[in-house]
């Protein structure tokens, strides 16, 4: 299925002359560190793969899910694999995680080590795709996504009407009708081990483990939401990057818009979020262990990089100063999932960063 380009395709397009302009620049001044726009790894919309990509990437998430945990097992004794490694350094490592100054370049690391894990340790021969959050504001149970055919991240949970959806500061994001266990697709049969930390459900079983990392095998649950991904359309996306005149602004607009007379104002970061909510993905500390966390963070950071390149001169090293902190010094530690301790600035620079090994593009 091929998608009409929205209005944020639009402005990504519309970039690319500034973008070209940025990078002749800086390989100019040498300064590229080897990335190109030619060289890059390019991160595609998951309706825009081929079935053939797809399930290299599906068989790579499963590698991951078959493969011997890293992570410290005093520490973690509930992480049964690879994939629960990650799911682990998010559980502990909400601060710097989510922190004003480590929210943008930490998650950009934090889905660099992940893509990298599925690279090197799985095979997958492509990069990590994104959720054009706005082609999930129809009928997102019918998207290539979601429609739980094998080729899918899964389908939707089964119906469970105990669940009525989640509280935002902006009101209730009401349950999509699902909320169940997940019985369609490739990953009909995951066990989910650890957590909940911190619960959107009222019945998920309570972990038994010290910091809710012990051993809790359960289904994934998911809600597949529309009335979620309303919340993130086109045009909200649009005027986020276009409205935003500093990196405050942005950043504020994202986790909490004003208060709006519009239904569906969430806030692009909890609206995405929430299009697959459930267990463990509507958990906000363990949100990373339904693999779907990853097309929604992705998709957040293309949004970032969009935002960037409206004037990368000015907007690249724009650090959040809300939480009145300095970047100086500081470093992102990803710990065991990924060896390099590497300067918060660096994860800022997705065309030439850490050595070139932030070098994407989204189309």
């Amino acid at each position: 299925m091929w998608y009409i380009w929205n209005i944020v395709d639009k402005l990504e397009e519309a970039t690319m002359p500034k973008i070209e302009d940025y990078m002749a620049k800086k390989i100019a001044a040498g300064q590229n560190n080897g990335c190109t726009l030619e060289t890059a790894g390019v991160r595609r919309e998951w309706g825009d793969m081929t079935d053939e990509q797809r399930s290299d990437f599906i068989n790579a998430t499963l590698c991951l899910m078959n493969s011997p945990s890293r992570a410290p097992k005093e520490q973690f004794p509930g992480a049964r694999n690879r994939f629960d490694d990650f799911v682990a350094y998010h559980m502990t490592n909400a601060g710097t995680l989510h922190d004003t100054i480590g929210l943008f370049p930490a998650h950009k690391y934090f889905l660099l080590a992940y893509e990298t894990a599925l690279r090197k340790e799985c095979g997958y021969k492509g990069y990590h795709p994104y959720m054009n959050y706005d082609r999930y504001t129809k009928d997102p149970e019918k998207s290539a996504l979601f429609n739980g055919n094998m080729t899918s991240m899964g389908g939707n949970g089964a119906p469970d009407p105990r669940y009525k959806g989640v509280s935002s500061s902006n009101g209730m994001i009401k349950s999509g009708g699902g909320g169940g266990c997940v019985t369609e697709g490739p990953f009909k049969d995951m066990v989910v081990s650890l957590g909940p930390a911190a619960a959107m459900m009222n019945d998920v079983p309570k972990n038994p483990g010290p910091s809710n990392a012990g051993s809790n095998p359960r289904c994934m649950r998911r809600d597949i939401n529309v009335n979620s991904a309303l919340g993130a359309t086109a045009n909200i996306s649009y005027n986020l990057i276009t409205k935003s005149k500093d990196i405050n602004t942005f950043y504020n607009t994202l986790l909490t818009p004003p208060p709006s007379k519009e239904p569906y104002n969430w806030g692009v970061h909890i609206a995405g979020h929430y299009i697959a909510g459930g267990d463990p993905g509507g958990d906000p500390m363990c949100s990373p262990g339904d693999p779907i966390f990853y097309f929604h963070h992705a998709m957040l950071d293309r949004l970032w990089w969009i935002w960037q390149m409206q004037d990368p001169e000015n907007r690249l090293n724009a650090v959040v100063s809300l939480g009145g902190g300095a970047p100086a010094g500081r470093k992102i530690d990803l710990k065991w999932l990924i060896p390099d301790v590497i300067p918060v600035l660096e994860a800022h620079d997705g065309l030439g960063g850490q050595k070139g090994a932030f070098c994407h593009v989204y189309v």
